[in-house]
C-alpha cells in the first residue's frame, strides 16, 4: 500500500503532492514500483493535527481519485478518513476501499455507509485523535486494549452488515503509543492475527524508528525495512509504506523466507 497525502502538513511528505497533477505523478510512480493499493488521504493524521471540513477534505482528494481512476483502471484506491460523507463520495468516485484510523469511532455513519458500498473497510486502532493521541498514552495491557476494541468494533462492523471477509485490521502504529508500545505491537502482531483478519501495518518512516536512530523523517528507510520485514514474519499481510520501490524488494525477501519449505 503507497501512500498518497494530499495535504499541507503530513509529518513527512507534506505539500509534496497537494495539487492534483503532483499526486497523479507520484501514484504513477508508486504503481510502477509495485504498489497494490494506493491510499489517498487529503487530511493529515500527524501527532497534533486538526481537524479539517468535510468540504476541503473533498476538496482535496475527488480530483486526484478520479484523475488516477481515469489514468489506471486496475490499482486498488483506498481513501483514508474518518468521515462517512467522504468515504462514500470517494467510492463513487472511484476508491476500492475504505481506511478509517479511528475504527468507526469518530462518525456513527460510517458503518452503515461502508456496508451500503459493500467494500473492504480498514478498522484502525487510535487511543483519542490526531491531536490528543500522543500526549501521555498509557495502557495497562497493551495487547489487550487493542484486541478488545478491535472485537468491539468487528462486532458494530457485523451489525451494520458489513461482510466478514471484508474486514481487515490495523493496530495503529504511532497513533496514541509510545516508543516501546510501537516495537511491542510489531513483536506480538501475531495475537492479533489471531482474532482471524488480515492485518496491515504502517510503521513508514514514523517517529518510534526516528528516536530509535536519531535521524529525520526522510531517512528512516532501513529502519522502516526492518520494521516492515518483522512485521511481515509476525503476520502482517498488507504494510502502508511511502517508499514502495524499497519496500517491494524487503517484503519480496520477507515472503520467500516465510514461506520456505
Amino acid at each position: 500500500m503507497g501512500i498518497i497525502n494530499v495535504t499541507p502538513d503530513s509529518f513527512s511528505d507534506g505539500g509534496k503532492y497537494f495539487t492534483k497533477n503532483s499526486a497523479l505523478n507520484h501514484a504513477m510512480s508508486l504503481i510502477k514500483d509495485g504498489a497494490d493499493i494506493l491510499d489517498i488521504g487529503g487530511e493529515s493524521s500527524r501527532p497534533g493535527a486538526a481537524p479539517i471540513s468535510v468540504k476541503d477534505e473533498l476538496n482535496r482528494i475527488i480530483p486526484v481519485i478520479k484523475l488516477i481512476r481515469r489514468t489506471d483502471s486496475v490499482v486498488l484506491i483506498s481513501i483514508d478518513t474518518t468521515k462517512s460523507v467522504v468515504a462514500k463520495q470517494a467510492v463513487e468516485a472511484g476508491a476500492d476501499i475504505v481506511n478509517d484510523i479511528s475504527g468507526f469511532s469518530l462518525d456513527k455513519n460510517m458503518p452503515s455507509v461502508v456496508s451500503s458500498l459493500d467494500v473492504p473497510v480498514v478498522l484502525m486502532h487510535m487511543k483519542g485523535t490526531p491531536l490528543t493521541m500522543q500526549k501521555k498514552p498509557h495502557y495497562d495491557n497493551l495487547v489487550g486494549e487493542i484486541s478488545s476494541f478491535f472485537l468491539s468494533q468487528i462486532n458494530v462492523a457485523k451489525s451494520a452488515g458489513i461482510k466478514t471477509e471484508k474486514i481487515i485490521l490495523d493496530p495503529g502504529i504511532g497513533f496514541g503509543k509510545t516508543l516501546d508500545h510501537n516495537f511491542t505491537i510489531i513483536q506480538k502482531l501475531n495475537e492479533f492475527c489471531e482474532l482471524g483478519y488480515p492485518v496491515l501495518i504502517g510503521p513508514s518512516r514514523k517517529a518510534f524508528i526516528g528516536s530509535m536512530l536519531g535521524l529525520p523523517s526522510h531517512d528512516r528507510i532501513e529502519g522502516t525495512a526492518a520494521a516492515v520485514s518483522a512485521g511481515i514474519l509476525n503476520g502482517a499481510r498488507i504494510v502502508r509504506v511511502h517508499d514502495v520501490k524499497e519496500m517491494k524488494r524487503v517484503v519480496t525477501i520477507t515472503e520467500k523466507i516465510r514461506t520456505a519449505a
